[in-house]
């Protein structure tokens, strides 16, 4: 069953985006309520229409949401495994759940809020028993593992994908200076934006440095708040408030031994550990779409991490394996005069992280014609969940 044109975003809601703990009296859960109410608006729909449920990365509570909301029916509740992974791929989860028949308006939704939350932490801090039992728990193999090699947090793991990516193909750190100064450049024109001061390579290099080849720039920005987006079948969407935007293919997943990713490092040979994931994901998104990368005409790749947008690059088939460093160099990612314009509103580097969903709310609005740093013509917009651990996923994007 193809899913191609068969559904589409029809709403957008959003809240305002915080710096890490500056969201409060604000909740979870009233974030999350508002920005789906916001969604519904924007579609011109209401409570009484919402059905179904498609989340990922935890995303929250549907029993909740649905009884603080007041919505009649639940007829569909599921969440992707994985973290921001999946967040491309809950837009796929929806489009099934829809041409399947099992809802007919569908909320895919992230909420974060950090107040009191620690990021990274120790092995023992962070992870979940491994057995349960009488004896009680303990840290699984795959934190021990990463302990003993003082792998504490994901920076430290996808440092060692970023060294490996330049022992292999000559990547310098100024080519992940020109991913991080192209987003901020994003960002400056964008209100949402919560880092908007301008950024020079002086400045980059003389970042503070936190896991060597990278500094605190290369890191997505810790922030609060919520985004979601309400999808329907295209009939339906026809006799709405905003113009459509389908949902032209979506593929979750990955390569069997990619697993964990970045911490269990049991990656194939030919994923030559220095790779986003994405390659079987992204050849199966475009077969589905019947389209390739040059008929994509703005990229809102994952960025927790600024080599993870170049080796995206080169996953999705924008330049060769082993080119990304060139090709970001050459201006190919810059907004006005790339060959494939990247995080147009800036990014999880610069805009804000909603681990995922700022993304799916730019392409939204690019392929509406009402993006702040538009795209000009823009008909198809990639979308990308993860680097993480599985499912990565991509979800292509249509004009409607």
């Amino acid at each position: 069953m193809s899913l191609r044109d068969r559904t589409a975003i029809v709403g957008v809601g959003a809240t305002p985006y915080y710096k890490r703990g500056q969201s409060l009296p604000e909740t979870e859960l009233s974030m999350a309520c508002a920005a789906i109410l916001g969604a519904l608006d924007d579609a011109g729909l209401t409570v009484a229409d919402l059905d179904g449920f498609a989340l990922f990365a935890g995303g929250y509570d549907p029993a909740q949401l649905a009884s603080v909301l007041g919505v009649d029916e639940v007829r569909f509740a599921a969440m992707m495994t994985s973290g921001g992974g999946g967040s491309a791929g809950s837009l796929g989860l929806a489009a099934a759940a829809i041409v399947s028949g099992q809802c007919e308006a569908c909320v895919c939704l992230m909420t974060l809020q950090q107040v009191g939350r620690r990021l990274g932490g120790t092995a023992a801090a962070t992870s979940t028993p491994a057995s349960a039992g009488p004896y009680g728990g303990g840290v699984s193999a795959l934190d021990a593992f990463r302990a003993a090699s003082g792998l504490a947090a994901p920076g430290h793991n996808y440092s060692l994908l970023a060294r490996r990516h330049m022992h292999l193909y000559g990547t310098r750190r100024e080519h992940f200076a020109e991913i991080c100064i192209a987003q901020r450049e994003n960002a400056i024109r964008r209100p949402t934006s919560i880092r908007r001061e301008p950024l020079t390579l002086d400045d980059y290099f003389n970042a503070r440095m936190v896991s060597d080849p990278l500094c605190v720039l290369d890191y997505t920005m810790e922030t609060d708040g919520a985004v979601a987006v309400v999808v329907t079948s295209v009939e339906r969407a026809q006799d709405l408030k905003q113009r459509p935007v389908h949902i032209l293919a979506s593929a979750s997943g990955g390569t069997g031994r990619w697993g964990p990713a970045v911490g269990s490092y049991f990656q194939a040979p030919d994923l030559e550990f220095a790779s986003s994931g994405h390659r079987p994901v992204a050849r199966r998104m475009y077969e589905m779409a019947g389209v390739g990368p040059e008929d994509v005409d703005v990229a809102l790749l994952y960025d927790h991490f600024s080599p993870m947008v170049l080796m995206q690059l080169e996953d999705y088939g924008f330049c060769g394996v082993g080119e990304g460093g060139p090709f970001v160099a050459g201006g190919h990612i810059r907004h006005g005069t790339g060959s494939i314009p990247v995080n147009t509103h800036g990014g999880h580097l610069s805009e804000a992280y909603i681990i995922g969903m700022t993304h799916v709310r730019e392409a939204v609005e690019q392929l509406r014609g009402v993006a702040v740093n538009q795209v000009e013509g823009a008909e198809i917009a990639l979308v990308t969940g993860g680097p993480a651990s599985l499912p990565v996923s991509g979800t292509l994007l249509r004009r409607g």
